[in-house]
């Protein structure tokens, strides 16, 4: 027994060290001086070297403050207390239970020895548990601290706030489900053995559309036959499977031609990109030795474009490129390719320019000189944009290279001669081979 200072003022049986001690620091004194009984967190005792709980309930003498508290402590291996909970297990597994004091995040006692007084894990290291100390009561799967799954249930021991949790190895839990699937596995194959001949036939009716559109999508991965959409032969779940690949297959589709699309044009302006560029040059220098015609290639490069991107920014010089690139596009005939390569950058490609491929070429260069002495409009600013422009003029035996490379230099001599101009290269024929 302690005062209301803390200190002992009554012992059983009497120890020399208890006389010497203040309890006022103690949690479940201080609680019970306020006028509560309280339950202490579990400790090694000291004098009898094994685990004890702590206790304390004030004497009441009809003050504001018990005048005295009475302070005991028993062992968690007493007799009648938690003795049987340490030694319990379920049927003959290895599993057992576990007393948590969720408020002193401690094992109070457990069926295994060297977990007892034992914090409890950290958060995140068993989510159950996490959810067992937050409050949550029931059953549930986890792993222990051995790495085994255990089924395991929690239920609240009001009176201490503390809840006891039984553990039992999965493979203890479900053994009598494993039985019983093994029976009835074993009984099923003898049942259905004998009507084996018809299952298979009404089978192979239900699944011969299925059989029918897994080879054609086989087919269609190895190229043999083009991607297009399955038959559908019934609306049943087969039939509501094979349209649900079809509408996947059109995705597919659509996906396929977005990615084709972005791989051979200019993102910011939709212009064709180099390597479209490249093979319509290509498709183009084979026309014209076939036909023994022309070929001409303009490669535009802006004027004063530098400064609309340094006074403006970049947001503003890619808006300028968009007006720009529209407007080469209004110029150009359907058949002609308009391309952004980079940059402020342009090449244009003239199909079939006839015997006055340079007369042809002049005339699409002005317009397009032309077309940008109207200013662009950047929000609230009007901004002028020339063209230098590099003509080259060469036949179906010319290479790309050669005719990029001609007209590149053309427009660096525009640009060298005072820029909004267009200068023209023709190449020598090139020889034919024999």
């Amino acid at each position: 027994m302690v005062d209301k200072n803390g200190a002992v003022i009554a012992d059983y049986p009497a120890l020399p060290r208890r006389a010497r001690t203040n309890y006022a620091s103690r949690d479940y004194v201080q609680a019970a001086l306020a006028g509560y009984v309280r339950i202490g967190r579990p400790a090694m005792g000291h004098t009898a070297n094994e685990p004890i709980l702590p206790m304390a309930a004030p004497i009441a003498s009809g003050q504001a403050q018990p005048p005295a508290v009475l302070v005991g402590v028993t062992a968690l291996t007493a007799p009648g207390f938690l003795d049987a909970l340490r030694h319990s297990r379920i049927g003959d597994s290895s599993g057992g239970f576990l007393l948590i004091s969720p408020q002193d995040k401690l094992f109070v006692s457990s069926s295994s020895p060297d977990m007892e007084l034992k914090p409890t894990p950290a958060p995140g290291v068993n989510p159950l548990h996490d959810r067992a100390m937050a409050g949550f009561r029931g059953t549930g799967i986890t792993v222990n601290a051995r790495g085994e799954e255990e089924v395991s249930a929690m239920v609240s021991v009001p009176s201490v706030g503390w809840f006891v949790v039984a553990h039992l190895p999965s493979r203890d839990a479900f053994a009598t489900i494993g039985r019983l699937q093994h029976f009835l596995v074993k009984n099923a194959i003898m049942a259905t053995t004998a009507f084996m001949f018809l299952s298979a036939l009404g089978l192979y009716f239900v699944f011969r559309p299925l059989f029918h559109a897994v080879d054609r999508a086989e087919r269609m991965t190895r190229g043999d036959l083009p991607l297009e959409p399955l038959p559908v032969g019934r609306h049943d779940e087969v039939g509501h499977l094979l349209m649900a690949f079809n509408r996947l297959l059109s995705k597919l589709n659509d996906n396929q031609a977005e990615l084709a699309y972005l791989a051979h044009h200019d993102k910011l302006t939709g212009l064709p990109n180099r390597a479209l560029l490249a093979d319509r040059l290509h498709q183009l220098l084979a026309q014209a030795q076939r036909n023994n015609q022309h070929v001409a290639v303009l490669f535009l490069d802006l004027d004063g474009f530098k400064q609309i991107n340094d006074n403006l920014g970049h947001e503003a010089g890619d808006e300028a490129l968009r007006q720009v690139a529209d407007r080469f596009a209004l110029i150009v005939r359907q058949a002609d390719t308009p391309a952004r390569i980079g940059g402020d950058e342009f090449v244009l490609l003239l199909s079939s320019p006839g015997d006055k491929a340079e007369q042809a070429a002049s005339v699409v260069a002005a317009k397009c000189i032309d077309t940008l002495k109207t200013p662009v409009m950047l929000g609230d600013s009007e901004c002028v944009v020339g063209v230098s422009i590099g003509i080259a003029l060469g036949d179906g035996f010319s290479t790309s290279d050669s005719l990029l490379l001609a007209a590149d230099q053309a427009m660096y001599q525009a640009k060298n001669a005072g820029r909004g101009r267009y200068v023209i290269h023709t190449l020598a024929p090139s020889s034919q081979p024999a």
